[in-house]
C-alpha cells in the first residue's frame, strides 16, 4: 500500500496544481453563458442568488472532492470504493459523465479552430453574403438571413433542417476535430508532467486576452449602454423562483464538480497541503472570472446594439429627408428626436404617410445570447465593424479554445485516471499508448457530432448529459463522505493535512445545507422538465418567421436517447451497491453453511474474518 502511493505522480509545483484546477473550472460558459444569465435576470440582482448558491453549494462541494482525492490518494472509482464498496458505482458514474462530455466538448473545441482559421483572411468570410451558383446575385438563404448566419449554419455546420435527417460528414470539421484531439493528446501525452506545462499557457492566457478586450471594449461606442444594461438590478425578478434555479445550476457546473476531475488531480497533491485553502481560491477565481469575462463580453454587444440602434436611425432619416425634400446631414442621429416632434406638429398627415422603423436602443440590447450563439454569431457579428476585425477574431477565438482545453484535461483527467487505478490497463502497454487509443476511440464516437445534424446532437448532450446525473452524483458524494465515511473521520483527514479541523460552516454545509440545495435544485429540475416535451430551435430556411429558428419538438426516438443520457450515467450508483450486497449475502451464506456441529472450522472462519476487518 505504502509503494503504491510512493509511486503516484506527483505536481512539480503548487501552482501548477493550482492552475490546472483553476483552467478546469474556468471554462467557456464562463465567457458565454453567465454574462447571459445575468443580463436576463435582472443584472446586478442575479449576483445575489449566484453568491448564495457559491457560499452555501459551490465552496463546500469543491472543498469535499479536493479533500476526498488528496486524502485517499485515488481516482474517482478508486477513492469512492475505498470510502465504501457499496459506493464504487458513483465513481462510475463520474468517469461516464465525464466520457460523455469529452465527446461534444471536443466538438466545441473544433468549431472554434474553424473559426479560427478561417479568421485570418481579409475580410472576413462571414462579412458578406456569398454569390449563388448562377453568378448573377447573392445567396438567397443568406440574403433571407445575415451573412453571420449563413456562414455559421451554412458554411460551417450546413446543418440540416431537423435532427431526423442525419446529413453527411462535414469533412471540414472532421479535419477540425482530428486536430482538437491531437492537441489534446499532445498535452496529456506524459500524464500530469505535460498538463502541468500546459497550464500555464491554457489558464493564463485567456486573462491576457480578456484584459485586451476589456481595455478595447471599454473604448467602443455604446460599451456603456452595454454595461448599464448588464449591471442595472431588477429587484422584482428575484421573485422568480427560476433565477434561484439557474443560479444554483450554474455555479454547480461552472466550478466542475462531480465529474471526477477534481478528484483526480488532487491526488497527485502532497498528503500534506492545504486544500481548504485551495478549494476557496480556486471557487472565488472562477467566480470573479465569470464577472470579469461580463465587462468585455457586454462592452462589445453593447457597440454591437448601438451599431444596429444608428443604422435603424439612419434608414429612418434617409426616408424622412427623401420625403420633407430636406437638405442631406441637416437631420443627424443626436438631433432625430427634435426633428420628428417638429415634423409631427407642422406635417402631422405627411409623416403619418412615411412608414418608419421603430429603433429602440433597449430592444437591441435585449437581443440576448448565450453558447454558441453568442460566441458563433453575436460576437463575430460586432467584431466585423471593429477596426482591425481580423486581429480581435484571432484573439478571440485563441482564448476560447485555451479556455476549452484546460476544461478538456479535467473531464480526460476523470476519464483516465479511474481506468489506471483500477489496474484496467496491461503493464506492459505504455501511458502514452493508452491515452492515444483513448483519444482516437473518442474521436471516432464524436464524428457523430461532424454531421448535419451534428450542431442539434451537442445541444442534446449539453443539455442532458450534464445536468440530472452530476445532481444525482453530488448528492451521493456528500452522502458518502459525511454520513458513510462520517463527519469525526472526515475531520480527523482534514486536521492530517490542513493541520487543524473544518470549522463550524464547513461542517454545518456539508451536514446540511449542501445536500438539501442540491435535493431542491434536482427535484426543481426534473419537475419543470417534466411539465413540456423538450424541444430544439431548427434552422429551416422555408419556415414563415425565417431567419429565426423555428422550434420544434425532439422526435419520440431522440426523447428515448434523453432519458437515456440522463438516466445510464447514474444507473452504476445501485447496480453496484446491489451486487456488492449479493456477494456479501452470497459470502456469509456459504462461510455459515460450512460449518457444522461435527466440524471445526469455527477457528478458521474466525481467522478469515479477523483478516477481512484488518483488511
Amino acid at each position: 500500500m505504502g509503494s503504491s502511493v510512493e509511486e503516484r505522480p506527483k505536481w512539480d509545483n503548487k501552482i501548477q496544481y493550482l492552475l490546472t484546477c483553476i483552467g478546469f473550472a474556468v471554462g467557456i460558459g464562463n465567457v458565454w453563458r453567465f454574462p447571459y444569465l445575468c443580463q436576463i435576470y435582472g443584472g446586478g440582482a442575479f449576483l445575489i442568488p449566484y453568491l448564495i448558491a457559491l457560499v452555501f453549494e459551490g465552496l463546500p462541494l469543491l472543498y469535499l472532492e479536493m479533500a476526498i482525492g488528496q486524502r485517499l490518494r485515488l481516482g474517482s472509482i478508486g477513492a469512492w470504493n475505498s470510502i465504501s464498496p457499496f459506493l464504487g458505482g458513483v465513481g462510475i458514474a463520474s468517469m461516464i459523465v465525464s466520457l460523455l462530455i469529452c465527446l461534444f466538448y471536443n466538438t466545441i473545441m473544433a468549431w472554434i479552430l474553424w473559426y479560427f482559421f478561417h479568421s485570418f483572411q481579409n475580410p472576413l468570410p462571414w462579412t458578406q453574403c456569398p454569390l449563388n451558383e448562377n453568378r448573377t446575385g447573392y445567396n438567397a438563404e443568406c440574403e433571407k438571413s445575415t451573412p453571420v448566419n449563413y456562414f455559421w449554419y451554412r458554411e460551417t455546420l450546413n446543418i440540416t433542417r431537423s435532427i431526423d435527417d442525419s446529413g453527411s460528414l462535414q469533412w471540414g470539421l472532421v479535419i477540425c476535430l482530428a486536430s482538437a484531439w491531437c492537441v489534446l493528446y499532445i498535452c496529456f501525452i506524459k500524464g500530469i508532467e505535460s498538463i502541468g506545462k500546459a497550464v500555464y499557457v491554457t489558464t493564463t492566457f485567456p486573462y491576457l486576452v480578456l484584459t485586451i478586450f476589456l481595455v478595447r471594449g471599454l473604448t467602443l461606442p455604446g460599451a456603456t449602454d452595454g454595461l448599464v444594461y448588464l449591471f442595472t438590478p431588477d429587484w422584482d425578478i428575484l421573485m422568480n423562483p427560476q433565477v434561484w434555479l439557474d443560479a444554483a445550476t450554474q455555479i454547480f457546473f461552472s466550478l466542475s464538480v462531480a465529474f471526477g476531475g477534481l478528484i483526480a488531480f488532487a491526488s497527485y497533491n502532497d498528503e500534506k497541503n492545504n486544500c481548504e485553502r485551495d478549494a476557496v481560491l480556486v471557487g472565488i477565481i472562477n467566480s470573479a472570472t465569470s464577472l470579469y469575462a461580463s465587462i468585455p463580453i457586454f462592452s462589445i454587444l453593447g457597440f454591437k446594439a448601438n451599431n444596429a440602434y444608428n443604422a435603424c436611425l439612419q434608414g429612418n432619416i434617409l426616408d424622412l429627408t427623401n420625403e420633407f425634400d430636406i437638405s442631406d446631414q441637416n437631420i443627424t442621429t443626436e438631433n432625430y428626436d427634435d426633428w420628428l416632434a417638429y415634423l409631427n406638429r407642422t406635417f402631422p398627415d405627411k409623416l403619418a404617410r412615411v412608414v418608419l422603423t421603430p429603433c429602440d436602443l433597449e430592444k437591441f440590447l435585449d437581443q440576448s445570447a448565450s453558447g454558441t450563439g453568442l460566441a458563433f454569431i453575436a460576437f463575430t457579428e460586432a467584431v466585423i465593424s471593429m477596426p482591425g476585425s481580423q486581429v480581435w477574431a484571432i484573439l478571440f477565438f485563441i482564448m476560447l479554445f485555451s479556455l476549452g482545453l484546460s476544461s478538456m484535461f479535467g473531464n480526460l483527467e476523470g476519464v483516465l485516471t479511474p481506468i489506471r487505478d483500477l489496474k484496467l490497463v496491461p503493464k506492459w502497454i505504455p501511458s502514452s499508448v493508452f491515452t492515444g487509443i483513448a483519444c482516437l476511440m473518442c474521436f471516432l464516437i464524436a464524428l457523430i457530432f461532424t454531421q448535419g445534424s451534428g450542431n442539434y446532437w451537442v445541444e442534446v448532450f449539453n443539455s442532458y448529459v450534464g445536468s440530472v446525473p452530476l445532481l444525482i452524483i453530488a448528492v451521493f458524494e456528500v452522502i458518502g463522505v459525511i454520513y458513510i465515511r462520517g463527519m469525526k473521520t472526515f475531520s480527523d483527514d482534514i486536521l492530517f493535512m490542513n493541520g487543524r479541523r473544518p470549522n463550524i460552516y464547513w461542517k454545518i454545509c456539508w451536514w446540511f445545507i449542501s445536500p438539501v440545495m442540491l435535493v431542491v435544485v434536482f427535484i426543481a429540475y426534473v419537475v419543470i422538465q417534466i411539465q413540456k416535451h423538450p424541444v430544439y430551435p431548427a434552422w429551416n430556411p422555408d419556415y414563415e418567421e425565417f431567419p429565426d429558428t423555428e422550434t420544434v419538438p425532439y422526435p419520440n426516438w431522440v426523447f428515448a436517447i434523453i432519458i437515456l443520457l440522463s438516466s445510464v450515467p447514474v444507473i452504476p450508483i445501485p447496480l453496484v451497491a446491489i451486487y456488492r450486497l449479493i456477494r456479501r449475502e452470497m459470502r456469509r451464506s456459504s462461510t455459515s453453511g460450512d460449518l457444522t456441529p461435527h466440524c471445526n472450522d469455527g477457528l478458521e472462519v474466525e481467522n478469515f474474518q479477523q483478516m477481512s476487518q484488518s483488511t
